[in-house]
């Protein structure tokens, strides 16, 4: 299990930097990026990281632009994770359920578990992902 959840930080934050990139996203809420919330609060409350990364994208992107992202997601499966094997993508809104302080991201979220699959296989399907996104403006 250790092995696992291990290569499963290390792929997180690979992916987070990398999504950092793109411009379709406003920004990347990884706890160990510097910019992330909470950051600070990293090396006293956290032993390890998983591979959940939470994006948020640009303003001009609807609910319908991120339908056509995830439609035919070729590795990405739909669904909530937390270390699983899988990579798995969804859309996620905290807002209604948030009260010790308001959400506010600046735009629509989506949540990604990265699982074990080939690393450059999980960034060309998010790329063709974000083509099927901007396509649909």
């Amino acid at each position: 299990m250790h092995i696992r959840l291990k290569e499963a930080e290390k792929r997180g934050l690979e992916m987070a930097h990398w999504l950092k990139s793109r411009p379709e996203v406003l920004k990347v809420l990884h706890p160990a990026l510097p910019e992330c919330p909470g950051h600070g609060d990293l090396e006293t409350r956290f032993h390890r990281l998983l591979g959940a990364v939470l994006l948020v994208l640009q303003p001009e992107y609807t609910k319908a632009c991120i339908a056509n992202m995830l439609d035919n997601m070729g590795i990405f499966g739909m669904g909530y994770s937390w270390g699983g094997f899988e990579s798995l993508i969804i859309p996620f809104n905290c807002a209604d359920y948030r009260t010790a302080t308001t959400w506010q991201p600046g735009g629509l979220t989506l949540r990604l578990q990265i699982g074990l699959e080939d690393m450059d296989d999980l960034k060309n399907d998010l790329a063709e992902g974000f083509d099927r996104l901007r396509s649909a403006l």
